[in-house]
This record gives C-alpha cells, sequence and structure tokens, in this order.
C-alpha cells in the first residue's frame, strides 16, 4: 500500500467516526489455553458501546506503514515496512488493528483502559520515533514474532499522546496483551507516562485496574478450586451444599474488569491439561461465553470514564478465538451464532495493500433432516 493511499484512509475513517464518538465504552476479556499439543488457543471479547463496524483485516508482508506522531498526523510518526503477515480486527475501517494474530503465532490485543493509560510525553523531535497508541498492536505483530522481541523493541520507541477523533479527541486509551507460539505472555501499559511491561503467568487480561493490580487481587480467591466441597459437619450435624458448584461458590459473576479477570482465571486453570489444541479451541468457545454481555445488561452514563462522554449501550460486538499453532483465526459477531474463519496460511505472500472483509453475514443453520 502507497504512503498516499493510507494516509487519505487513515484521516478519512477518523473523520467519519467522530460523530459516533461521545458513545465510546469497552469491557473486553481475554485469555490463553494451552493444547496438550504444543499448541496455544486465545480467547477475546471485543466490548463496546457503539457499532464498531469492525471488518477483518489483513495486513501483507512488505507493506509501508505510517507512524501518527504528536501532532495527530500521519506519517509524521515512526513509518515502517511490514515484516510478517497479519490477520485480525480493525474498527471504524481504520488501517489499525485491536486484535489479530500474525503469520509466527504472535497474538493477542488491545483493551481499553481509560482509568489508568497515560502515555509518554513525547518532544517533537523525538515524534520520528513513535507510534499512536492505536498502532501499538499493529506495530507488534507487523514487526515482531516473539514476545521477548516485542519487549525489547518497545523500549527502544515511544507512544506518544496524539489525539484521535474517534475517542473523542483525546488518546486511545488501551494496554495491550500478547502471547507468542511458545506460550510466554506479556502485557504492555503506559502508567503515568512511562512504559511498563509486565510477564503475564495468568495468560488471562481484562481493563483497569492497573495489570499488576490485578495480579495481586488473585490472593483474595485463593479458596476457590473446581473440586466440589464436603459436607459442613457441626456437633455432629451435616450440611450438604445445595448443588454441584459448591467448590467455585464466591466466583465473581459481574461485570467489572476485576471479576471477570478472576473469573477467566479460574475458568481457564480448569480446562483439562490433557485436551488438544482442537479441544481447546472449542473449549475456549465456551469460557467466552462467560463475558458476553447481552443487550442492555450494561448502560454507560455520560459520567463514567468507560462511557466517552455521554454514555451508552454496551453489548459483545465479537468474540474472538485463535489457534496459533494451526494458524486459524475465528470470529462470531453479535448479530449471529456464526463462527466465521481465517486461515492465515492461505494469505497471499505476494498480496499488496491491507485487504478488509466484511463479516456481516446472515445467520446459518446445519440442518439435521
Amino acid at each position: 500500500m502507497n504512503y498516499t493511499f493510507f494516509k487519505q484512509l487513515l484521516v478519512a475513517s477518523i473523520a467519519t467516526s467522530l460523530s459516533f464518538a461521545p458513545l465510546m465504552g469497552n469491557a473486553c476479556t481475554s485469555f490463553l489455553l494451552k493444547g496438550s499439543d504444543v499448541g496455544f488457543v486465545y480467547g477475546r471479547t471485543m466490548e463496546f458501546g457503539l457499532p464498531l463496524k469492525s471488518q477483518l483485516t489483513v495486513v501483507p508482508k512488505n507493506t509501508s506503514m505510517l507512524g501518527v506522531g504528536v501532532d495527530s498526523k500521519s506519517g509524521s510518526g515512526l513509518n515502517w515496512v511490514t515484516k510478517y503477515a497479519v490477520a485480525g480486527m480493525n474498527g471504524f475501517g481504520m488501517p489499525v488493528l485491536v486484535d489479530g494474530m500474525n503469520e509466527k503465532g504472535l497474538v493477542g490485543g488491545l483493551l481499553n483502559a481509560p482509568n489508568t493509560a497515560v502515555y509518554q510525553a513525547v518532544a517533537p523531535a523525538d515524534s520520528e520515533n513513535s507510534i499512536s497508541s492505536i498502532q501499538m498492536l499493529i506495530y507488534a505483530l507487523t514487526s515482531f514474532a516473539t514476545v521477548d522481541e516485542v519487549k525489547t523493541a518497545f523500549t527502544k520507541i515511544k507512544v506518544n499522546r496524539s489525539i484521535i477523533p474517534a475517542y473523542n479527541n483525546q488518546s486511545a486509551p488501551v494496554r495491550m496483551t500478547l502471547h507468542d507460539a511458545k506460550g510466554k505472555s506479556i502485557v504492555v501499559e503506559y502508567l503515568k507516562g512511562e512504559l511498563v511491561i509486565t510477564d503475564n503467568p495468568t495468560g488471562v487480561m481484562t481493563n483497569d485496574p492497573a495489570f499488576r493490580d490485578q495480579l495481586n487481587n488473585i490472593g483474595n480467591y485463593a479458596n476457590l478450586s473446581n473440586v466440589e466441597r464436603n459436607a459442613l459437619v457441626i456437633n455432629g450435624a451435616s450440611y450438604e451444599p445445595p448443588s454441584s458448584g459448591s467448590g467455585l461458590h464466591g466466583l465473581p459473576g459481574d461485570y467489572l474488569s476485576p471479576s471477570r479477570f478472576i473469573r477467566a482465571l479460574f475458568l481457564t486453570k480448569s480446562v483439562s491439561a490433557s485436551y488438544s489444541t482442537a479441544q481447546q479451541t472449542n473449549a475456549a468457545w465456551h469460557i467466552l461465553g462467560s463475558f458476553d454481555i447481552p443487550l442492555g445488561a450494561i448502560s454507560l452514563p455520560a459520567t463514567n470514564a468507560y462511557g466517552g462522554g455521554a454514555g451508552g449501550i454496551e453489548i459483545t460486538e465479537w468474540s474472538v478465538v485463535a489457534d496459533n499453532k494451526s494458524l486459524m483465526y475465528y470470529i462470531k459477531m453479535f448479530e449471529t451464532t456464526n463462527v466465521l474463519s481465517f486461515d492465515l496460511k492461505k494469505i497471499d505472500p505476494s498480496a499488496k495493500g491491507i485487504q478488509f472483509y466484511n463479516l456481516n453475514k446472515p445467520q446459518s443453520y446445519i440442518a439435521i433432516n
């Protein structure tokens, strides 16, 4: 893709989404499952308070990319040429990724963190070594194969405070989760203007508070187990649990970010370690069902940081499952129960320019008679 077209597309996409900006909200959940056959499966939900109109976005190798600099203009930041092909989900038709996987099995996404994300104060003279926050994922996935490479590279660049109209003329307040083909996981945050990269032994990430606080909260649920509890005996009298599920009694079931983190942690760690990667792909869809937000369950007032200034209704716009062994990327949109698939192994190595795929497909069923 040439620089001129890329710049025109980015500007046009941002301008189009400006009128929707006040409705923004986001409560995403992500996790990683390990297969018994040396594969890993990533799952993630995308919640938003307005139609993202996400498309499956494919970025081929050797594509010229324009970094957004401190003046919020494309091309004034760190420009680069893609090293790896990537498939993932965008928003508002913009040539960026909020979720995706590359041909080397590096997979991850951007999750909203409006209460904690504060980016680096980059001087105009350093603009050419910086990118916009909304470009963090597409830069990482098109440039690197492992989380260790990402950790090294992000200490050498800056993420600036450039504004994006689609985020109500603010910086996109996000943090990034990444997992590589060997199962290593990290979280990349910008807190109080400083880069913070944290190894993630849980493979789980949600939204605010800061990721370290999410990890510290785990100990408060050390009593939880997927093993059923025996009856409580008091002075010879036995009191049986009312039903199965007693081991996870107290597992938070609400939509708060810390609650979703704990729920995702215990649901993922309870899956059988003997499951193959293919079986973990199926398990991931069942786990994601625990985080699906139906229409009307969350109404965001304008005063809420996740409401973006005017509030809105938050739903699970789409869910993703990615198998980084077979390089299969699966998507389920809110409007249907269809599961759409994209095989990264079939990306044309000679393809030129970013490609967008419409995911608005009619509901389909498999007839059994």
